[in-house]
C-alpha cells in the first residue's frame, strides 16, 4: 500500500510547482512508497481523471493515506469535502492537509471534521433559502416554471454522447453519469442504445 499525494491547479495554463515543494518535502520523510496524482481543473468540475484514478486505487485497497497541500484542493464546497473524508474514514484511510496541518488520525484533525460538517450543514440552509426567496420573487413577478417549453428539447450533444459512452465503459452508474452530464436518465439510457456509426 501506498501513500496517495493529490495536485489540483484550477486552469490547464497554471501548473503544481506551488504545491509541490511542500508535498515533496513531506514525501522525503515518510518511510513508505508514494503515488502521485495531478489535475488541471476547477474545483466546480466534477470529472477529474486524476482525483477519479486516486479514489479508485483507494477502493481497490491500494492507497493508505490521501495528502493535499490545502483542503481546497479537493474541491470548493464543505458538502463535497465531507462526503470524501466521511468515504476515507470508512475504508480505513488517512487524510492530510498540510497547509492546514489537518490529519484525521488526530484529534484536532477530527474536531476540523466535524467544524466541516457544521460548515457544510450551513451551506445547505443558506443554498435553501436563496432557492425559496428566488421562487418567492419569481412568483411575485408572474413567472411560471416546471418544466422544457412544450416543443423544446434537450440538448444531447456529440461532446455529451461521447462522454457519456466513456463514463458507463468505465462502469460508472447511469445515476451518476445523468448527474455529471446534465441530462436525464432517459436521455443517458437513448444514448447508451443509439447504435455508434
Amino acid at each position: 500500500m501506498s501513500i496517495g499525494i493529490y495536485l489540483r491547479v484550477s486552469s490547464k495554463t497554471q501548473d503544481t510547482r506551488s504545491q509541490e515543494p511542500d508535498l515533496q518535502t513531506w514525501a522525503k520523510a515518510q518511510p513508505d512508497e508514494v503515488t502521485w496524482f495531478k489535475d488541471k481543473f476547477t474545483g466546480t468540475v466534477t470529472v477529474r481523471p486524476g482525483l477519479d484514478r486516486l479514489l479508485a486505487d483507494v477502493r481497490r485497497g491500494k492507497i493508505k493515506k490521501v495528502v493535499v497541500w490545502r483542503l481546497e484542493r479537493l474541491g470548493r464546497t464543505a458538502k463535497g469535502l465531507l462526503i470524501l473524508l466521511d468515504e476515507l474514514k470508512q475504508l480505513g484511510v488517512g487524510f492530510v492537509s498540510l497547509r492546514e496541518g489537518f490529519d484525521l488520525a488526530t484529534p484536532a484533525g477530527r474536531l476540523m471534521a466535524g467544524v466541516l460538517a457544521s460548515v457544510a450543514a450551513y451551506e445547505t440552509e443558506v443554498r435553501k433559502e436563496r432557492q425559496l426567496a428566488g421562487i418567492a420573487k419569481a412568483k411575485a413577478d408572474g413567472k411560471s416554471w416546471g418544466g422544457r417549453k412544450a416543443g423544446t428539447r434537450i440538448r444531447l450533444t456529440e461532446e455529451k454522447e461521447k462522454l457519456i459512452r466513456q463514463l458507463h465503459s468505465e462502469g460508472k452508474p447511469v445515476a451518476a453519469i445523468s448527474r455529471l452530464v446534465g441530462l436525464t436518465r432517459k436521455t443517458v439510457y437513448a444514448a447508451l442504445r443509439r447504435k455508434v456509426a
